[in-house]
């Protein structure tokens, strides 16, 4: 169908929505595309993969030309080389996470850098290497025929095992010599004390001080300090190897100058027979041994970026050694020296604020202890007043109790013996307010008798004869003795006994208060 001829309104919906699909995916025109649709039904899978295989098939055709009549030159290329280079774009102004300002610019005049990665080694016990299932699938049957080979060999062996025995001459053993697999894997840190044992081993006593620790130690360092890492990577399977390290890397000048950076430069070696200088090799594209490398925080790239400054490949004599790594630390410590800088501010900072903060702390905390040893103060002045007003209620109602007993005791004293009565006992008793009272008393009643008489007086003096009962729960303690001074005899109440048998026929007594009455006086 021609392109002139071609009407779309002709088709249906369903072939209208058909050729927009197939069109929109292949961009052929309507008219070319209307006719291979018609050819395919209106299936646009089967037009869509036509369509590829014509142009798979056309670039196959094209491909055959060039291999046989030889590669003409590409005019479209050759007039791209003509034009003259676009002018190159400003470097973008970058911002670093230490104070938020775009202060380190990408300046022209620095070395170029790479980015080095961190590198934390894998055991080799770790590591597994799986094939892919396409190459499984191509080597299954040299192992089907492996196992079968081997299986035959073992069963041989296993049913003519007597052989050796039968022919002893015939067989010779030999020792198992010893292959060496390679080099033992071993941590990061015992990796790097077996290279500083192997390399002054190998070249003897020197002065450089190697980093005791693995890469990423000494990479997080660098980092952490601002400092400079220099990376050395040794082979010692290649010839170059011995005379880098006895001339240039064990010279006077290079390690002068190594030690002289002490302070800004952390020194890490490896060899690359170990997995983890091999590892820190590959990181850093080492294409050749023996090779140095100057990894370095660069500001002007991001807040954390780590990037290779220099790279030393190669033998090299000590004074270019050093004027290349020289070169690379003089361009990069003044952004490092900026980023200190910065950092030391933030610091002060940080310090100031926690050294406000603990102050802060510390005044809320004296406030706080202030507060509760208040709060204590106050908690124990009223548990006192608690316990004062208590034992003033017990002591009044104990005193009230006393009274009680006192009016009860005093009615049920026994009253004082007449004239005509001859078993009587007279006594003398001088009261402690120093009044003498002189009273009979029957000598068979008790001597508590004679303490109640003492009790009650004022009671009986006053003739208040008021009908009273004996408390509950109370027991009465009398707070004095009765004592006959000459000789002084102490008529003690616990011993018990009668009057007439303690005194006698007459008695002159005393009041003496007891030690707990004087206390409670």
């Amino acid at each position: 169908m021609a392109s002139s001829a071609f009407n779309p309104g002709e088709l249906s919906e369903s072939q209208q929505l058909a050729l927009g699909t197939y069109t929109s995916v292949t961009n052929q025109e309507p008219s070319a595309a209307t006719s291979l649709l018609q050819r395919s039904e209106w299936n646009v899978q089967v037009s869509a993969f036509s369509r590829i295989q014509m142009t798979l098939y056309q670039h196959l055709q094209i491909a055959i030309a060039k291999f046989f009549d030889g590669e003409a030159p590409d005019p479209v290329a050759e007039a791209r080389a003509a034009l003259p280079p676009p002018p190159a774009a400003p470097s973008p102004r970058r911002e670093t996470l230490l104070n938020g300002s775009s202060s380190f610019l990408r300046s022209p005049s620095l070395t170029s850098r790479e980015a080095a990665p961190r590198i934390v080694p894998q055991p080799e016990s770790q590591k597994s290497y799986a094939p892919s299932t396409l190459f499984q699938i191509l080597l299954a049957p040299f192992n089907v025929l492996t196992r079968l080979v081997g299986g035959s060999f073992s069963l041989i062996g296993y049913l003519f095992s007597f052989i050796p025995r039968l022919l002893p001459g015939a067989f010779v053993r030999h020792a198992p010599s010893r292959i060496r697999s390679g080099r033992r894997p071993l941590s990061p840190r015992d990796t790097a004390a077996r290279f500083a044992r192997e390399f002054e081993e190998d070249y003897g006593t020197h002065n450089l001080k190697f980093f005791e620790g693995g890469y990423a130690q000494a990479y997080d360092l660098a980092k952490k300090d601002l400092k400079f890492l220099l990376v050395v990577l040794i082979s010692p399977e290649h010839d170059d190897t011995s005379t880098f390290v006895h001339e240039t890397l064990l010279s006077s000048e290079v390690t002068e100058y190594i030690n002289g950076q002490q302070n800004d430069l952390i020194l890490w070696a490896g060899n690359v027979q170990d997995s983890e200088a091999y590892q820190v090799s590959t990181a850093l594209n080492c294409s050749k041994f023996p090779f140095a490398g100057l990894v370095v925080h660069t500001p002007q790239d991001s807040a954390t970026s780590m990037s290779t400054v220099a790279r030393i490949a190669g033998l090299l004599p000590p004074s270019s050694f050093v004027a290349q790594l020289r070169k690379a630390i003089d361009q990069y410590t003044p952004a490092l020296t900026q980023v200190r800088a910065q950092r030391s501010e933030q610091q002060a900072t940080r310090n100031l604020r926690e050294e406000q903060n603990s102050a802060y702390e510390r005044s809320l905390a004296r406030d706080r202890e202030r507060a509760r040893q208040r709060r204590e103060a106050e908690t124990a002045q009223a548990r006192a007043a608690e316990k004062a007003q208590a034992k003033a209620a017990a002591e009044h109602k104990e005193a009230q109790k006393n009274e009680q007993w006192r009016k009860w005791r005093a009615q049920s004293l026994s009253t004082e013996p007449g004239l005509d009565v001859k078993e009587a006992t007279r006594v003398s008793i001088r009261m402690k307010s120093g009044e003498r009272v002189v009273r009979k008393f029957a000598s068979q009643v008790d001597l508590e008798e004679l303490y109640a008489f003492v009790e009650c007086h004022d009671i009986l003096q006053a003739n208040e004869q008021s009908a009273s009962t004996k408390p509950e729960a109370y027991e009465h303690k009398y707070g004095f003795r009765l004592v006959s001074p000459m000789p002084r005899t102490v008529y003690d109440i616990d011993t018990g006994g009668t009057v007439g048998s303690r005194i006698g026929r007459s008695g002159n007594l005393i009041v003496e208060p007891t030690d707990d009455a004087e206390e409670d006086e």
